[in-house]
C-alpha cells in the first residue's frame, strides 16, 4: 500500500511511516502496549531521520520484517520525537516472485516453494488478500492437505487478520487500546462479530457499554426491537444496577422499566415490554440470567448466595463443638484468664467468648468503643486454655497447621487485627489464594486448615467473596464473624453482616456498652448518637478530641489547608492526617483536596523532587497513594495505602519504561505508565476506600452540596475512622440531615429469606437489636434547599482546634 492509498482509507489521518523493524524496547503482554524501533524507508510527513521510535497498541512484531504504520509524529518532552501508531500493517510483498518467497518462508511450517508456486499460479499475485477473504480457495490448490491449508490460514490470519480488524475498528471509532482489547477477545472472528453482533461487545469486552455499541448496531442497520439489541440492553441494566447499587438481583417489573427506558433513549425507536420479556425467556434458556419467581439474577451472584447459604447450613450442622466443655469448666477457665490478664470482662464479653467457643459459628457485632477487640483476644486465649494448645506458630510442625486463621476485608484491618492480637492476619483475598485471572487455589477440593477462623470488619463482605471464602471452610472449623452492622455495606453487591444477623439463624452477640468512653472519648460518644439517628446538644462546641468548624462549600478548602498546616507544625505527618469526602468532583470534592494536601506535604515548588505526570496528576516520590485494583501477584489489594519510595524514568532502567515504585507497609509494587490507572494520591479519599482503616486524625467535610451521597451510615462510618482527633468542618444543617437520612438505597437480596428456609430451628435474637429510626423523620431536598447556604465560622478557627487538640494529648 502507498501513501496516497492510506490516504483514501483513512482521510487526514492517513499519514504513515513504513520501515524495517529492529527492535523491540518494550512490550506488555496484558494490554500489548509496545514501543519499537524501525529503519525508516518511507513516510509521507516531514522526517528526515534514518531510524524513528514507534508506540502504540500492537501484539509482537518481527525482526527484519517491514512495516506500515499509520498515526502521526509527537514530541514527547522527555523522550523526543514519537510516532504514535493508531494501527498498522505489514508491507506485503507484489511481485508474483515475492508472494511465492513469502508463502515458503519461515513463518508457514509444510509451505515449501513447489507448493507456493502452484498457489500462486492458481490465484495469482493477489493470493494472500484472496485467502484471507476465502479459505476455501486452497482446497483447489493441488497437493496441498487440508491441515496444511488450515495451517496457512490460520498463520496469515493472525498476522494479516488483526491488520483489517484494526483497520475496521478504527473506521467503526475505537481507539486503538479499546481496538486491541475487542481484537484480544476475539482474533479472527472480530469483524465477523462486529458486523453480526456488535452488542456482543457489551458482554465480552470490559469497557464497552451499551451506548457505544448501540451507535455502533445503528450504523450497521441493527436497532429497534432486534432481539440482540434487547438483550444487550437487559444484560447491561441489570449488571450495571447490580454492581452499582449493590442488589443481588433485580425485580422483573423495574429491569423492564428500565431496559425499556434504555431502549427507547435514543428517541428513534418505541419498544414493547412483551419484546423484552421474549428476549429474558430466551436470555434464561441460553444460562445467561436466571429467573426464580419476580426475580432476575446474574448467574453469579445468585449461586454466590446459594452457595453461601449451602455451607453456612454445613457449618451449622457440625455438633462437635456443642456443650464441648461443662458450665463450670468455662467460667473457672475464664476466671483464671481475667486475673492473668488483669482484665473483667463484662457479662455480654464473656456471653460472646463462650458462644464462640461453643457453637460453630458466631456474629459479634457493636459499634466503636463497646470491646469488640477485647472479646476477640478473649476468644483466642480462652482456646489456648482448653484446649492445650500454643500461641506460637514456631511451636507447629509442618504437618500441623496453627489453629487460628485471622483475615480481614482490607490489607490495613489485617494488619489491625496482627497488631491488637499479637497474631498474624492476612487479607481472606490471601489467605484464600487468590491469583488473579486463575482465581482462588483454596476451594472445596482443597479447603483451608485451621480450628478456628476470625473475621474483622464483615461489614465490607460482598456476597461473592463471602461465598468463596466459605466453601472453603473445613466441615470442623469453628467461625467467628466481627463487625459493625451500622457501617456503609460492602462495595459489591449484597450485604451479607446485615442479612445474616436478620435471618436469625446464627448465634449473635452485640455489644452495646461503651468502654472507650470511660477514657474521655468524645468521638465514640458522637459515633453512637449518630447511630441511632440523633447529634449531640453540644455538637458545635469544641471538645478536647474533637471540633466542628462552621464554613460554607467554597471555604472547605481554606479550612482543610489550615487545620493540616497547623498539624503539620505539631508533628504530623501525611500518614497522620485523613481526609474524608463522599464526592470527587467540586471544590469541596477528592480531586481538589488532594491537589491541596500534596501542595502542603509534598510541594516540587523548585523542581528538585522526582515527579511524573499521568493525565492531570502528578506523582511525586513522598506521595501517599491508595491501590484501586487487586493485585495478588504483589500481595496488594483495592483499598491498601502506601508511599512512592521511587520514581525510575525510562532513560535511567533497562525496560526503557517510566516507572513508580510503592510500598505498602514494607510490600513494593511497580508500576509502569500504562498501569498508573491503578493507584491514586489518599491524602483524602472515599469513606468507603477508608473502610477497615484508622487515622490519628479525620477530617470530615459536610456541605450541602455533598446532598445525594450523605446518609447516617455513611457519616457514622467516616467519624469512626479517628483514632484522636475529628475536625468536622461545613454545614451543621447538612450534618443534621445526613444523620437524620436512613439508607433509603435498600439494597435487593434474598440471602436472609434462603437462610431462613434452609435452616428451620431459628436461634434465639439478640435482645440488644437497635430499632432503626422510622423513614418520616428524614428531612427531604425541598427543605434541605431552603436551608441557608451561608454559615460563619464565629467563635471557632481551625488554628485555635489544633491548639486545643495539642494540649489535651
Amino acid at each position: 500500500m502507498d501513501g496516497q492509498e492510506s490516504l483514501d482509507l483513512f482521510g487526514e489521518q492517513g499519514k504513515y511511516i513504513k520501515g524495517k523493524h529492529l527492535v523491540t524496547i518494550f512490550h506488555n503482554e496484558n494490554n500489548l502496549y509496545t514501543v519499537l524501533r524501525i529503519r525508516v524507508e518511507e513516510t509521507n510527513e516531514n522526517y528526515e531521520d534514518k531510524e524513528a521510535v514507534i508506540t502504540g497498541y500492537f501484539p509482537k512484531v518481527h525482526e527484519q520484517e517491514t512495516y506500515i504504520f499509520y498515526g502521526y509524529f509527537k514530541d514527547h518532552p522527555k523522550f523526543g520525537v514519537q510516532f504514535q501508531a493508531n494501527h498498522f500493517r505489514k508491507e506485503l510483498p507484489q511481485s508474483k516472485q515475492g508472494v511465492i518467497a513469502y508463502l515458503s518462508g519461515d513463518l508457514f511450517k509444510g509451505i515449501g516453494k513447489k507448493t507456493a508456486e502452484s498457489i500462486v499460479e492458481t490465484l495469482g499475485e493477489s493470493a494472500i488478500s484472496k485467502i484471507l477473504n476465502q479459505p476455501s480457495l486452497l482446497d483447489n490448490i493441488p497437493k496441498l492437505a487440508p491441515d496444511k491449508a488450515k495451517s496457512l490460514y490460520e498463520t496469515l490470519m493472525e498476522h494479516q487478520g488483526l491488520e483489517q480488524a484494526m483497520i475496521a475498528l478504527n473506521q467503526y471509532g475505537f481507539g486503538p487500546q479499546l481496538s486491541m482489547k475487542i481484537y484480544q477477545a476475539y482474533k479472527d472472528r472480530t469483524i465477523e462479530v462486529l458486523q453480526s453482533n456488535p452488542y456482543k461487545l457489551v458482554e465480552d469486552v470490559e469497557g464497552i457499554g451499551f451506548v457505544r455499541a448501540d451507535d455502533l448496531g445503528y450504523q450497521l442497520g441493527i436497532s429497534g426491537n432486534h432481539p440482540d439489541r434487547i438483550k444487550a440492553g437487559c444484560l447491561f441494566t441489570l449488571e450495571n444496577e447490580c454492581m452499582q447499587a449493590g442488589h443481588v438481583f433485580m425485580d422483573a417489573k423495574n429491569l423492564l422499566e428500565s431496559v425499556k427506558a434504555l431502549l427507547e433513549d435514543n428517541k428513534r425507536d418505541v419498544i414493547e415490554f412483551n419484546d423484552i420479556s421474549s428476549e429474558l425467556i430466551k436470555l434464561e434458556e441460553e444460562g445467561k440470567i436466571i429467573i426464580e419467581e419476580k426475580r432476575i439474577y446474574l448467574p453469579i451472584l445468585f449461586f454466590a448466595e446459594k452457595g453461601l447459604v449451602t455451607n453456612i447450613k454445613r457449618i451449622l450442622k457440625q455438633n462437635e463443638y456443642d456443650q464441648q466443655f461443662p458450665e463450670s469448666e468455662f467460667l473457672l477457665a475464664i476466671g483464671e484468664l481475667e486475673e492473668r490478664l488483669k482484665v473483667q470482662y463484662a457479662p455480654t464479653q464473656k456471653e460472646a467468648i463462650q458462644t464462640a467457643l461453643m457453637s460453630p459459628m458466631l456474629i459479634l457485632t457493636g459499634g466503636p468503643g463497646t470491646g469488640k477487640t477485647t472479646v476477640i483476644k478473649g476468644i483466642v486465649e480462652l482456646y489456648v486454655e482448653l484446649h492445650g494448645c500454643s500461641l506460637d506458630p514456631k511451636d507447629y510442625k509442618k504437618e500441623e497447621p496453627f489453629p487460628f486463621l485471622l483475615a480481614a476485608p482490607t490489607g490495613r484491618a489485617a494488619k489491625r487485627m496482627t497488631e491488637s492480637t499479637g497474631l498474624p492476619a492476612v487479607t481472606i483475598h490471601r489467605l484464600l489464594g487468590w491469583n488473579g485471572s486463575e482465581g482462588f487455589s483454596r476451594d472445596e477440593n482443597e479447603p483451608l486448615q485451621g480450628k478456628i477462623l476470625i473475621v474483622d470488619e464483615t461489614s465490607m463482605l460482598d456476597i461473592w467473596l463471602a461465598n468463596q471464602l466459605f466453601k472453603a471452610l473445613p466441615d470442623n472449623i469453628q467461625v467467628i464473624l466481627v463487625g459493625d452492622e451500622d457501617q456503609l455495606p460492602s462495595v459489591g453487591p449484597g450485604q451479607v453482616l446485615k442479612d445474616l444477623l436478620q435471618s436469625e439463624r446464627i448465634p449473635s452477640v452485640r455489644l452495646t456498652d461503651i468502654y472507650r468512653q470511660e477514657e474521655g472519648s468524645s468521638i465514640i460518644e458522637l459515633a453512637h448518637h449518630i447511630k441511632s439517628g440523633a447529634l449531640p446538644p453540644n455538637i458545635s462546641m469544641q471538645q478536647g478530641d474533637r471540633s466542628f468548624i462552621k464554613c460554607t462549600t467554597s471555604q472547605i478548602s481554606d479550612v482543610v489547608e489550615k487545620v493540616v498546616m497547623n498539624a503539620k507544625k505539631k508533628g504530623y505527618v501525611a500518614k497522620d492526617i485523613q481526609v474524608l469526602a463522599p464526592m470527587y468532583k467540586g471544590p469541596a470534592g477528592i480531586d481538589k483536596l488532594n491537589e491541596l494536601m500534596q501542595q502542603i506535604f509534598n510541594p516540587n515548588d523548585d523542581g528538585t523532587r522526582k515527579e511524573l505526570s499521568f493525565g492531570d496528576v502528578k506523582y511525586r516520590v513522598g506521595d501517599k497513594v491508595l491501590q484501586l485494583v487487586n493485585q495478588p501477584e504483589n500481595n496488594v489489594f483495592n483499598g491498601d495505602m502506601g508511599e512512592i519510595v521511587s520514581i525510575f524514568y525510562a532513560k535511567e532502567n533497562t525496560e526503557k519504561e517510566d516507572m513508580i515504585v510503592v510500598s505498602f507497609d514494607g510490600v513494593e509494587a511497580t508500576y509502569t505508565r500504562q498501569d498508573l490507572n491503578q493507584i491514586t494520591h489518599s491524602y483524602c479519599c472515599s469513606v468507603h476506600k477508608s473502610q477497615g482503616s484508622e487515622f490519628p486524625i479525620v477530617i470530615l467535610p459536610i456541605v450541602k452540596s455533598y446532598y445525594r451521597m450523605l446518609r447516617r451510615n455513611l457519616i457514622y462510618t467516616a467519624i469512626t475512622r479517628s483514632k484522636k482527633f475529628l475536625i468536622l468542618c461545613g454545614e451543621e444543617d447538612a450534618l443534621k440531615m445526613g444523620v437524620a437520612r436512613a439508607d433509603e438505597q435498600t439494597r435487593l437480596t434474598t440471602l436472609k429469606e434462603k437462610l431462613r428456609e434452609a435452616i428451620s430451628q431459628p436461634v434465639a435474637s439478640d435482645s440488644n437489636d437497635v430499632t432503626i429510626e422510622n423513614e418520616k423523620e428524614l428531612l427531604y431536598e425541598e427543605k434541605l434547599m431552603a436551608a441557608d447556604p451561608l454559615i460563619g465560622m464565629e467563635n471557632i478557627t481551625p488554628y485555635d482546634f489544633m491548639e486545643e487538640a495539642s494540649r489535651a494529648k
